[in-house]
């Protein structure tokens, strides 16, 4: 019985070393490949190695069609949709979004012009339709930066304490990737494992204002830039810091309290000539249906639309404020 078990051992053991052995040889045949490639690119200039550089770098796609992603790459607008989607933590890609929009502006303006033959209608749903796409990802985006706001001076506490522990700055970000939520963890870790990796402080504070363009952060990144260069106690700038964005998070809150009255007039004069100009149709659609069934009723639908626009755009410039 024992020698059954020995040999059992043995067994399992020598397939287990083959195992390793053979992963060994692979992943070692990876690493001399990547090395001759690279020592080949480095030692030679033609548009051929280039390429092979550009191959070896990260890869960012734009569609998960081949022919599309190549004619979406050479687009300036496929990098910014790129990072729109990447603010607002979607799965989405540029040509997916892309394809959204125009599916959903195109089919309900057919459909409404073959049904009802009015271009006057058809061209608005369409419109609107195509945008609500767009419009999520602002809302997604919207979301997640707020919830990025209210989690950083949470986040600037735990590096103070870090700090203030003895550890350094990067050990500190490390802890917020670990300890915090989501968005905040999810970009400390992209900043931290960035510097990893070799980039400079600089570089990689820049790519995280980049990937949250927002004022609060902008605020943080200068305090930590200017204590490298002058020196000084960071714990104290970054307290400090976390009080300033605090302070401003509580006047923010104010003013959109004060300005709540202004939002909903804003609102209710938007929506109102809307709900009841469908009022009237369902009570008297004859008389309704003179405004886009008559040249003067169509302009006068043309320039009350664009009135309500201008209207609502003049009270939401009025209630944003910028603290």
């Amino acid at each position: 019985m024992l020698l059954i078990l020995i040999l059992v051992f043995l067994g399992v053991f020598a397939v287990a070393a083959l195992l390793m052995v053979a992963s060994g040889t692979l992943a070692s045949q990876k690493a001399r490949q990547v090395l001759a490639t690279l020592d080949s690119v480095l030692a030679t200039d033609t548009p051929e190695a280039k390429e092979q550089v550009v191959n070896l770098r990260k890869n960012e796609r734009f569609s998960a069609i081949p022919w599309i992603n190549r004619e979406l790459q050479k687009l300036e607008l496929a990098p910014r949709l790129h990072r729109l989607l990447a603010q607002a933590d979607l799965k989405w890609t540029a040509g997916g979004l892309l394809a959204m929009c125009t599916a959903g502006a195109v089919i309900p303006f057919y459909l409404i012009e073959a049904r009802t033959g009015l271009l006057l209608a058809a061209v608005p749903c369409g419109l609107a339709v195509g945008a609500a796409p767009v419009a999520w990802v602002f809302f997604k985006r919207n979301k997640r930066f707020g919830k990025f706001e209210e989690g950083l001076p949470e986040a600037l506490d735990l590096m103070v304490s870090a700090l203030r522990a003895g550890h350094s700055l990067i050990a500190a970000m490390g802890l917020v990737a670990r300890e915090c939520v989501d968005p905040i963890g999810a970009e400390f870790r992209a900043c931290f494992e960035e510097q990893n990796y070799g980039l400079e402080m600089n570089t990689a504070m820049d790519n995280m204002i980049n990937r949250v363009p927002l004022q609060d952060l902008r605020i943080v990144s200068t305090a930590i830039m200017i204590q490298r260069e002058s020196g000084g106690n960071l714990a104290e700038v970054l307290d400090k810091t976390s009080h300033v964005i605090r302070e401003r998070f509580r006047l923010k809150r104010q003013v959109m309290t004060h300005t709540a009255q202004g939002r909903l007039t804003g609102i209710i004069l938007t929506v109102l000539p809307v709900v009841l100009g469908i009022a009237i149709y369902f009570v008297n659609p004859e008389m309704m249906s003179i405004l886009w069934k008559t040249q003067i009723g169509i302009k006068l639908l043309w320039a009350a639309s664009g009135m309500i626009v201008i209207g609502g755009l003049i009270i939401r410039k009025i209630v944003n404020m910028d603290v």
